[in-house]
């Protein structure tokens, strides 16, 4: 978007604003910042570029080509939230270029601000630099494109602070071409409310694909043929347009597996019918879901006449057609986004009939997804990402199971451990990564927060720090709150399989410091203890009050209300150990106290119709609980 405002050159107007004349801009001191700001995604080149940025009271902004209102409001949003009381459109003492790095001013800002054009302009990508002068500064955000421009705003953003601008210089691009989520979990799909506001966090961290295919939308899977009733048809028209203001592709999966006759012209029409009808709301990206389905058996006795005996080959060619056919006869008309599609098969790299038939007649432009090599897979390397492109003769895209509780190990379970187990150097291998969230729609954000990060910077993603960054975010910058939430998400830690080993360990943290009070139950390991259980018992009341969306704490009631419950549970047993010796009957008390507690926690629930499968919440399960059921017995 070009705004009324045309600078001839960008760099001499800024130096007419501060006072400067041309070229002054240069002769200004320097030094080194010592400590670079943390950014998420982690760019891919980021270094210092001299002294911080003032923020002064009034802010600047000169929007080129490229600029859209999504960025502009993003732009002036950063500054008056650090601290610029007046944003006006061109130069000021504090000035914001934004826009194409092909436009010949923002390329002049960009040089002006100590920045660099890089050699190749990689989608998404941007350059960025920030460089105080006089009382104030120079920001240019140089995207290679549209996307670009506002992945650099959304970097200005983590470089600001109340009356400051970290003064850097950023080259960064994504290296996998689609990253973000896939509703496609069992059980009470997101409300409207979540989508929207899911939406608005992937801009955040720089996802730009959404997958629309919760399983228990009726019109979709079970009623795939029945066209949505206006006022759904209306929801997903409002969730296409927020998902384009965010820089996120809209992408419509329908799964017709469990009932389609692929022979059947009515059925095929049918499901174009179902795809005009969300085209017709602006959606430019399709899916078909083949999952959960089985081929020992036809729908319908004319795909026996047709396709022979039901089997793996068969269906690959059934499915062939019908896939074929909606890339051919469909999106190459309209000219769409190219297919995408998960199939029968989708959680192995051993070849197979099935596998064969599509690999040879699956058209190349449709996207396979996959899952690893299992459903839940403890980790994925390159090597296996590898294999499956060799199965399915193209890279495929991940459909990563992490964190979706909607199985029997996870009832109860918030799976809130770091993205992990998977391997650095998977751009390579892979088309993209989207991860199956929970059916709470908040707490997913930690774990979407590091998906994400991963799939933008595989090099340079650290699990820990991506984390830590995801509960700063939650916490809006709050250093108690996001205290009060890493300490929640060690307790949530677990995260399962579809076997009895668990591909991340229950409470880390927390096991290290019982663990050490199991070694000595009395000096400092108890002097810690006391501390850790003190944060516990007082971290739901920290993260009620100090996480901004009320959804986060609306959605971990049960598993915040039996935390606070365990802290005090854990804060009595600690007491106990402590007066075990000079005061028997005192500790038995507290011992007592303790076990009460935890057997209140232990009867808290999920909440009824919201979570699939339901069940007693787990709170550091097989740490916390075993520990104070122990603990009397560590000093007899």
């Amino acid at each position: 978007m070009r705004r009324n405002i045309r600078t001839t050159a960008v760099a001499a107007v800024f130096g007419v604003a501060l006072g400067l004349t041309p070229g002054a801009a240069a002769a200004v001191p320097e030094t080194t910042e010592t400590r670079l700001p943390v950014v998420t995604p982690t760019p891919q080149a980021m270094a210092g570029n001299g002294h911080q940025l003032r923020v002064p009271v009034r802010a600047g902004v000169v929007l080129e080509d490229g600029a859209d209102q999504a960025t502009a409001d993003l732009v002036r949003r950063t500054l008056e939230n650090a601290g610029a009381r007046e944003v006006v459109d061109g130069p000021a003492e504090l000035t914001v270029v934004a826009g194409l790095i092909s436009d010949p001013e923002v390329a002049g800002a960009l040089t002006e601000a100590g920045g660099a054009k890089p050699e190749e302009l990689r989608p998404e990508g941007y350059s960025l630099a920030t460089r105080a002068q006089g009382r104030g500064g120079l920001v240019a955000l140089a995207g290679n494109d549209g996307d670009g421009v506002y992945y650099a705003a959304q970097t200005l953003r983590q470089l600001a602070a109340p009356g400051r601008i970290a003064a850097v210089k950023v080259t960064d691009h994504p290296l996998m071409a689609l990253r973000g989520s896939i509703e496609g979990f069992y059980g009470a799909p997101w409300s409207h409310e979540d989508r929207l506001d899911q939406l608005a966090f992937y801009g955040d961290i720089k996802a730009n694909t959404y997958i629309y295919t919760p399983k228990d939308d009726l019109y979709l899977r079970e009623k795939w043929r029945e066209p949505y009733p206006a006022a759904e048809l209306a929801k997903i028209e409002e969730l296409i347009g927020a998902a384009a203001d965010h820089h996120v592709q809209f992408t419509y999966a329908v799964s017709p597996g469990p009932s389609i006759c692929y022979s059947d012209p009515a059925d095929v029409k049918a499901l174009h019918d179902k795809l005009v009808s969300i085209h017709d709301q602006g959606a430019e990206s399709f899916y078909i879901a083949l999952d959960d389905i089985s081929y020992t058996k036809w729908n319908c006795a004319g795909d026996e006449q047709k396709y022979g005996a039901p089997g793996q080959a068969a269906a690959g060619r059934a499915q062939a057609d019908l896939l074929n056919g909606v890339q051919r006869d469909f999106l190459d008309v309209v000219g769409a986004q190219p297919l995408q599609m998960v199939p029968t098969e989708y959680s192995d790299v051993a070849d197979s009939p099935y596998k064969k038939v599509l690999r040879e007649s699956l058209d190349e432009r449709i996207v396979v997804q996959w899952t690893g090599t299992a459903v839940v897979p403890p980790s994925i390397s390159v090597a296996d990402a590898e294999k499956a492109a060799q199965v399915w003769g193209r890279k495929v895209f991940l459909w990563d199971n992490y964190p979706v509780n909607d199985y029997g190990q996870t009832t109860g379970r918030l799976l809130m451990a770091p993205y992990d187990k998977r391997e650095a150097g998977l751009h390579a291998a892979l088309g993209g990564i989207v991860l199956n969230p929970m059916n709470q729609a908040a707490p997913s954000k930690v774990a979407l927060f590091g998906g994400a990060s991963f799939a933008w910077n595989d090099q340079d993603y650290h699990a820990g720090r991506t984390w830590r960054a995801a509960a700063d975010y939650l916490a809006a910058g709050d250093a108690r709150t996001a205290e009060a939430l890493l300490a929640f998400f060690d307790t949530q830690h677990l995260a399962p399989t579809f076997g009895e080993i668990a591909w991340q360990p229950q409470a880390p943290v927390l096991k290290s410091k019982v663990d050490a009070v199991r070694a000595e139950p009395r000096g400092a390991a108890l002097v810690e203890l006391r501390r850790y259980a003190d944060l516990l018992a007082a971290a739901p009341e920290r993260i009620r009050g100090g996480v901004p969306d009320p959804a986060f704490s609306a959605q971990a009631k049960p598993w915040l209300d039996a935390l606070t419950l365990w802290g005090r549970a854990l804060q009595s047993t600690v007491e106990g150990l402590r007066l075990a010796v000079e005061d028997p009957a005192a500790a038995d008390r507290a011992f007592a106290e303790a076990g009460r507690l935890a057997a209140s926690a232990a009867e808290i629930r999920t909440i009824p119709g919201t979570t699939r499968p339901q069940g007693p919440v787990r709170v550091a399960d097989g740490v916390l609980d075993t520990f104070i059921a122990d603990a009397p017995e560590l000093v007899s």
